[in-house]
C-alpha cells in the first residue's frame, strides 16, 4: 500500500538527487496505475502522484517550491542546510 510516507520519501530522494525527474515521474506514472493507495489519504495521494506524474512537461515543471509544498501537505516541514565544500575552504 502507497502511504504518504512513501510519496515524501521519493520527495525526498528527488531533491537529495537520489533519483531523477524522469525516475520520479515515471515512478509517479506507475503508483497511480499500479499502486493500492492509501484510503485515508486517497484525495491527497491522488493529487500529488497526478502532479508529479507530469513534472517533465515543460508546462507543469516541478519547481523547487512545489517539492516544498508538496512535502508540507505531506506533514514534512522543509529546511535547507548548505554546507561550503571542504575542497573550497
Amino acid at each position: 500500500m502507497l502511504t504518504r510516507q512513501h510519496v515524501a520519501q521519493k520527495l525526498i530522494d528527488y531533491l537529495d538527487h537520489r533519483v531523477s525527474l524522469t525516475e520520479l515521474v515515471d515512478w509517479a506514472e506507475k503508483a497511480m496505475m499500479e499502486e493500492d493507495l492509501d484510503e485515508r489519504d486517497l484525495p491527497l495521494l491522488r493529487d500529488l502522484l497526478a502532479r508529479l506524474g507530469l513534472g517533465d512537461v515543460p508546462a507543469f515543471a516541478l519547481t523547487w517550491e512545489d517539492c516544498r509544498n508538496y512535502l508540507n501537505s505531506l506533514g514534512y516541514r522543509v529546511e535547507v542546510t548548505v554546507t561550503e565544500e571542504a575542497s573550497n575552504l
